[in-house]
């Protein structure tokens, strides 16, 4: 009996802890996704781009928002680069959004509890709440951030080290979450792939990169490094009225082939259309049809808030995409050929039809000459 007695009160306290240790796991998580205020940007809500030694650009990279650095004053690439902002160059502005930068670094360091990152963000679907990597953070597909339908939704990313983006990808912002609302917290560098499009604010400690082509809605803002920039397009996002977030400098339009309001907050769509092979968007880029480009390809739609692309060569309708990748595989056709993209968005931004008008190369000849029937030659010294 005293045996059975002390039995029972042993398995009951281990059945107690055992599920106040769920339930202290449970509250954890909860916390780690609590709503969050937004981090505090100060006077660096005003700047797309903002870096502590140079920012430096190649080709027609365009700035919606202003640009400054502090305590370096280097810009080159400015023009053929285009700033839809003011400029500031080791000036007190500078100083003083460089030392609220710091104040906002800190800010979204010091959120807690996080919920810990694997090391690639690709294929998952995050709400709103703090996130933390222990190492580099990187991403190599799509990423969804889902607000869940409240616009004062605020994401805030944690990575002790490094932010590396592939190629292509691409963070998706669903039921009404805003670039405004979405913080990168980034130990040293970031690095941004060709062509990938990438949402919120990004502190980097040391530097931001940013290769060919790549769309970013939301800010680059480096402490202590250098900021530089390949034919990109940068907007600084800024949040609806009545929701969180700053109020936002100078905005403007999406970018190549792009849409996008920077007069009105609600509308934060972009698209840019583009090619693969990318030879082909060059080829017509510069030489317009005076040159030939591939038979085939595939056209590409990339950008933010994107609901539905209808693709259409002159006036049929080939392909009709309502999620990410918005593209399309456009077959043979000789001659001149007019390749479309009707695009709608999830915001209030009015919709945009894309075109990139080609002429595409002859079939290379695939037939041969039928061979001559051979004469059969006689044997030598054969008679008869």
């Amino acid at each position: 009996m005293l045996s059975n007695t002390r039995t029972r009160p042993r398995s009951s306290r281990a059945a107690f802890f055992a599920v106040a240790s769920l339930v202290a796991l449970a509250l954890l998580a909860t916390d780690a996704l609590a709503a969050q205020p937004p981090v505090g940007l100060g006077t660096a809500d005003s700047f797309a781009v903002l870096a502590g030694q140079t920012v430096t650009n190649t080709g027609p990279t365009t700035i919606n928002g202003d640009l400054g650095v502090m305590p370096g004053s280097a810009i080159p690439g400015f023009p053929p680069g285009k700033v839809n902002g003011a400029i500031h160059a080791a000036d007190a502005v500078a100083l003083k959004a460089q030392s609220d930068l710091t104040t906002a670094f800190n800010d979204a360091a010091g959120r807690t509890p996080p919920a810990l990152l694997s090391a690639d963000l690709s294929g998952l679907t995050l709400t709103a709440g703090v996130y933390k990597a222990p190492g580099a953070l990187g991403l190599t597909g799509a990423l969804t951030l889902d607000a869940q339908g409240d616009a004062n939704a605020v994401f805030i990313f944690q990575a002790a080290s490094t932010l590396i983006t592939a190629s292509a990808s691409h963070v998706n912002l669903i039921n009404g979450a805003q670039p405004c609302n979405v913080f990168w917290q980034i130990g040293s560098s970031a690095t941004f792939g060709t062509t990938s499009v990438f949402v919120g604010n990004v502190m980097a400690l040391t530097s931001i990169s940013l290769n060919n082509g790549v769309t970013l809605q939301g800010r680059a803002l480096a402490r202590n490094g250098s900021v530089t920039l390949i034919n990109d397009t940068i907007t600084a996002g800024h949040c609806a009225p009545g929701t969180t977030g700053g109020d936002g400098g100078t905005g403007g339009p999406g970018g190549p082939g792009g849409s996008g309001d920077s007069l009105n907050p609600n509308q934060n769509g972009t698209a840019i259309f583009t090619t693969v092979a990318r030879s082909v968007a060059t080829t017509v880029a510069r030489y317009g049809t005076t040159r030939c480009v591939d038979r085939s390809f595939r056209a590409v739609v990339t950008g933010l808030m994107i609901r539905r692309v209808v693709f259409s060569v002159g006036t049929h309708v080939i392909a009709t995409r309502n999620r990410a990748p918005f593209e399309a595989r456009v077959k043979d056709g000789d001659g001149i050929r007019t390749v479309s993209a009707r695009v709608t968005f999830t915001d209030a931004t009015p919709a945009k039809t894309l075109k990139l008008r080609s002429r595409a190369c002859s079939a290379a000849a695939s037939r041969v000459a039928p061979r001559r029937p051979r004469t059969p030659s006689t044997p030598t010294g054969f008679t008869g």
